[in-house]
């Protein structure tokens, strides 16, 4: 038997904390406009530019193709982005955020500065530090 002990393991506890987090927002998400937190990921993307492609998607988040894919998918067919085929290359889709995505991507985004603002109340002092030790994490 070792004594390792899997509770006190910084990666497990990240690990938990980020699930945690993403349950709970994911949560509002869903309640308020059936939205998953890869569709949300997916419009945070598309949010910061023009249109963008899955690839250029998977690159800048943390989610592979195939999830991006279904997400896009769902995001289409409840009208918060078109896709567009290129004319070139038949396998790259371009995808963009529709007026009605724009509008619920700002309700989101309200959604979520209220889930970090209740973060930031809840671990108080503790926030900044902790926010540079997972920066300095993420290099």
């Amino acid at each position: 038997m070792t004594s390792f002990d899997l509770s006190a393991f910084l990666p497990y506890q990240i690990a938990n904390a980020a699930n945690k987090i993403c349950r709970e927002l994911e949560h509002e998400f869903q309640d308020k406009f059936d939205i998953s937190i890869s569709e949300w990921n997916v419009l945070v993307r598309l949010s910061q530019g023009g249109p963008i492609s899955v690839r250029e998607i998977s690159a800048h988040v943390n989610m592979d193709k195939s999830k991006i894919s279904r997400a896009t998918s769902r995001l289409e067919i409840s009208g918060y982005v078109s896709k567009r085929i290129d004319k070139k290359d038949r396998r790259l889709v371009s995808l963009a955020m529709t007026d009605k995505g724009r509008t619920t991507f700002a309700e989101l985004a309200r959604v979520a500065d209220n889930y970090q603002a209740r973060l930031d109340k809840q671990l108080g002092q503790k926030a900044p530090p902790l926010v540079s030790g997972l920066k300095q994490l993420m290099q």
